[in-house]
């Protein structure tokens, strides 16, 4: 596949000023919500084969964010698009300023495997109501979603405004050597280091969804059953394969046992059997291998037993844990849940602030002092207060990263901003301009120049 002939392609037809057109976005964002709902059997089918994904997972986490989105511009769109009148300074009286939403051009999105369909079609689905052109390279990991995707697009629309490339690492390291002006990558920090260096290398703006080890803090004020309740929930969602999972838990030493207790009585209430509609399996074979290396019977308080051929692993909660075992050296990303344990509500803060700022943080306490404590003095990329998981499905906040979390977000206005250049205009009136700035100079200019900025 000639990668070169299909940018130069996009990069022509968006100079051709078409995708400008408001019209034309709506139009082919209208024909892809139609596609998707047509096709969402063959979506439905290449989820499973991938890692058993059921019908009601696959819609209520993917199909749904996708086509709300779709959604959402269409509403939106014209708003988000006209220029926006903006107060003009004294200096540059009598003028008017505005500032014009304007796409960027040709964009490379890169989708994940863990939600390929939301992780994929949703930042692609903001870059085409932005106005630019796009080519989107799902995760080949995925690989029967990654099909699907393709040829649901490539059959309906024309490549030089909209294409799906196939492929794996070879194909993607061959894509990263031309100019894009956007890259926006979903993925592993370390991959996500490899694709900031090749769009530094041609200037490129990048939006990086990355990951990172999210805390949950239980204090000694929660709600145990509603919190582990909602933890268990989000957790083992997909299997614990979500960016924004818990990734481990600080619990006040006081209640550890009464919360181990709810998590216990949460887990098996839902019953997260092989082939059930509300669990998954993983991935792929390294990734279960990977996984099951965590999984220390010595500290585990539940679960722990898994099945190579069926890729399945029990939810696991271990307990007795500290920073220097192997499950906490790096992010989890599956179904396995590590208990530690704080004095004091400052000492749980300090703990997270001394690590990597994560891409997601959740709280479970009734204490506005904490809650207060909680949002200002740690960083992360966004989260929630008694609840896990649930801030990415508001279009009105901003969802990414900070450090080695991501850079920038998107979701709503704000992926449309990520996909567009905010062109700032002054417009002066041609009558009335005084000689204030133009030589001569004198004390008296200066004197009035000094009052006037």
């Amino acid at each position: 596949m000639n990668f070169e002939d299909i940018i130069v392609a996009q990069r022509t037809f968006f100079n051709s000023q078409k995708t400008k057109n408001l019209k034309f976005r709506k139009r082919n964002l209208e024909k892809l919500r139609d596609l998707i709902i047509k096709h969402e059997e063959l979506l439905y089918e290449a989820i499973y084969q991938d890692f058993g994904k059921s019908k009601f997972d696959t819609f209520t986490t993917e199909i749904s964010f996708v086509l709300k989105d779709i959604d959402y511009y269409l509403k939106n769109l014209s708003s988000l698009a006209k220029p926006k009148k903006v107060r003009t300074n004294l200096a540059n009286q009598l003028g008017t300023s505005k500032i014009y939403s304007e796409p960027l051009g040709c964009t490379l999105v890169i989708g994940a495997w863990n939600y390929p369909y939301q992780l994929s079609l949703s930042p692609m689905i903001t870059a085409l109501a932005a106005g630019n052109t796009c080519i989107l390279k799902p995760s080949e990991v995925a690989e029967n979603t990654m099909k699907a995707m393709a040829k649901i697009i490539n059959e309906n629309f024309p490549e030089e405004y909209l294409f799906v490339a196939q492929g794996g690492v070879d194909e993607i390291t061959e894509i990263l050597k031309f100019k894009f002006d956007k890259i926006f990558f979903t993925g592993s920090t370390k991959v996500g280091q490899i694709v900031y260096e090749a769009a530094a290398k041609n200037l490129a703006p990048v939006t990086l969804e990355l990951g990172g080890k999210s805390p949950v803090i239980v204090t000694s004020s929660a709600d145990f059953d509603l919190a582990a309740k909602r933890i268990v929930w989000g957790k083992f969602l997909n299997a614990g394969q979500t960016c924004v999972a818990p990734d481990y838990i600080l619990v006040d030493e006081k209640v550890r046992d009464s919360f181990l207790d709810a998590l216990k009585f949460q887990i098996q209430k839902f019953s997260y059997q092989p082939n059930s509609e509300h669990y998954t399996q993983i991935i792929n074979q390294r990734n279960f291998e990977r996984l099951v290396k965590y999984i220390d019977k010595d500290k585990t308080y539940l679960g722990g037993n898994y099945d190579a051929v069926k890729r399945y692993i029990e939810p696991t909660v271990l307990h007795n844990i500290d920073w220097n075992d192997a499950v906490m050296q790096e992010e989890i990303f599956g179904p396995i849940l590590p208990v530690l344990t704080f004095k004091n509500f400052n000492e749980a803060l300090l703990i997270i602030a001394e690590k990597e700022k994560p891409l997601a943080a959740y709280l479970f306490t009734k204490n506005t002092e904490e809650k207060e404590n909680f949002t200002s003095k740690i960083s992360f990329g966004g989260g929630c207060i008694n609840d896990v998981v649930m801030h990415l499905s508001n279009e009105n906040l901003p969802f990414g990263g900070v450090g080695s979390s991501g850079i920038g977000h998107y979701h709503g206005k704000f992926g449309f901003k990520a996909f567009s250049h905010q062109k700032a205009v002054l417009e002066r009136a041609t009558w009335g301009e005084p000689d204030l700035k133009y030589p001569p100079y004198t004390e008296k200019k200066l004197s009035w120049i000094k009052k006037l900025l």
